[in-house]
């Protein structure tokens, strides 16, 4: 079982920068993608980025050109560059690893770290 904990959330202003971390307890190249999701209250849950193993990426259109998602595959982590942070920013932010194995496709979440981004 892969675990995943995230952090780096907090509270900035409008227009302003924030990095979110996620730390994997294996070898992020042994999963097939890294994903950031967030929720927002009282909405259900989206997708914001994705990076795989081989160094790809992509990104939903809200946050394109805004966020970089990256990778250190010696720490294990994933991390989610945010800037020109924006109001509707404002979520619980969560970690999701895929990985295909005997196939089956399984899916790993973390806890989740809240950004509030204030106007």
């Amino acid at each position: 079982q892969v675990q995943l904990v995230e952090s780096g959330g907090g509270l900035v202003q409008a227009g302003g920068s924030l990095r979110l971390s996620c730390a994997a307890s294996q070898s992020i190249f042994a999963i097939n993608t890294m994903n950031w999701y967030r929720q927002a209250a009282g909405k259900q849950r989206e997708w914001v980025a994705a990076i795989t193993n081989g160094g790809s990426t992509d990104y939903a259109d809200s946050v394109k050109g805004r966020f970089t998602i990256s990778r250190d595959n010696a720490k294990n982590t994933v991390y989610l560059q945010m800037n020109s942070l924006k109001p509707d920013d404002t979520a619980v932010y969560y970690c999701k690893a895929d990985i295909s194995r005997a196939s089956y496709y399984y899916h790993y979440w973390g806890q989740g770290t809240q950004v509030t981004v204030s106007s």
